[in-house]
C-alpha cells in the first residue's frame, strides 16, 4: 500500500487534505470569483453578510467586499506558509545532513548554532527581523523560516547519526562509494520521512506567524492578509464583529486542516517504519 493511500485511510488525513483542498481552490480561484483588487472600495462600507448577493459576506469600514479579502488572504496565507517551510526544511536538512555525517568539531559547531536560534521564540525573532530589514513578502518568509529551520535541523541530525551506523551504510562504505554519494543516496532517503511529517506542523506556525505580523501591521500593506482583516475589524468589534471573526474562523480552521493532515501523514510514514532501510 503505497503512503498516500495509507495517509487517506486515516480520518484525521482525510480530514486535513479535504479542508486543505477546499482552500486551495478558493485560493486558485479567487482572481475569478473576485476579478480585481481585492483592497478596492467595492461597495457601502459595513454592510453585514447576507444583505447583499453582490457582498455576501459584507463589507469592512472603508466598502471592501469581505469575500473579496477572504479568499485573497488564502492565496497569501497558503503561500506564505508553504514558502517559509520549504525555505526552512532545506535550511534545516542541510544543516542537520552536515552535522550528522561530519560529526566532530562541525558537528558540535552547527549544534551551538541551531541551539542559539532554539533560544529564540520564533514570533519574536521574526517580529525583530521584519520590524528591522522592513516589511514585504520575501522579508516575511525569511523571517519566518529564520525561526522555523533549527527543529528540522536537529530532527535531520538525530536521524543520521542514527542512519550513518545501519549495515548498508557500512556496506557502501566498503565497496568504496563517495561520501557525498553515500549522503545523498543512502542516508538522506531514509532520514526524509520523519522530518517531512514536522514540515505540515512549521506550515501551520507560518501561517500563524504572519497572521499575528499583519495583525500588528508589519504584513505587507498592498496584499489582503486575514490578520491585517481581523485588525481591522478590531475597532468596531461590537458592532460589526463578522469583520473579524470571518477571518479569524478561516485562520482556525485552515490551522485545524494542517494539523490533521500533519497527524495523518505522522500515522502513515510510521505505518512504513522499519522498511525504507
Amino acid at each position: 500500500m503505497s503512503r498516500f493511500r495509507r495517509l487517506l485511510s486515516t480520518p484525521e488525513g482525510v480530514a486535513g487534505l479535504a479542508i486543505l483542498a477546499v482552500l486551495l481552490l478558493a485560493a486558485l480561484s479567487a482572481p475569478i470569483v473576485s476579478p480585481g483588487d481585492p483592497l478596492r472600495i467595492a461597495g457601502r462600507a459595513l454592510l453585514p453578510p447576507f444583505a447583499d448577493p453582490a457582498f455576501p459576506l459584507g463589507t469592512d469600514r472603508l466598502g471592501r467586499d469581505v469575500l473579496a479579502g477572504l479568499i485573497y488572504g488564502a492565496r497569501t496565507s497558503l503561500a506564505v506558509g508553504l514558502a517559509a517551510a520549504f525555505s526552512a526544511m532545506i535550511l534545516g536538512v542541510c544543516v542537520g545532513m552536515a552535522a550528522g555525517f561530519a560529526g566532530g568539531i562541525v558537528d558540535e559547531a552547527l549544534m551551538r548554532v541551531v541551539d542559539a536560534f532554539q533560544i529564540v521564540p520564533g514570533f519574536l525573532l521574526a517580529l525583530a527581523f521584519v520590524s528591522t530589514i522592513g516589511v514585504s513578502t520575501p522579508v516575511v518568509v525569511l523571517a519566518i523560516a529564520l525561526g522555523a529551520w533549527a527543529d528540522p535541523a536537529r530532527l535531520t541530525r538525530a536521524q543520521v547519526l542514527a542512519i550513518r551506523e545501519q549495515d548498508y551504510v557500512a556496506s557502501a562504505r566498503v565497496i568504496g562509494m563517495h561520501p557525498v554519494e553515500i549522503a545523498f543516496r543512502e542516508i538522506l532517503p531514509n532520514a526524509l520521512p520523519p522530518v517531512l511529517a514536522l514540515s505540515a506542523t512549521i506550515v501551520a506556525g507560518a501561517i500563524l506567524t504572519e497572521a499575528a505580523l499583519s495583525f500588528l501591521g508589519l504584513g505587507n500593506p498592498n496584499i489582503a492578509t486575514w490578520g491585517s482583516m481581523i485588525a481591522e475589524g478590531r475597532s468596531v468589534l461590537r458592532s460589526a464583529a463578522y469583520l473579524s471573526v470571518i477571518p479569524g474562523a478561516a485562520l482556525a480552521v485552515t490551522v485545524l486542516g494542517v494539523h490533521l493532515f500533519s497527524e495523518g501523514l505522522v500515522n502513515a510514514l510510521g505505518d512504513d517504519g522499519g522498511r525504507t532501510a
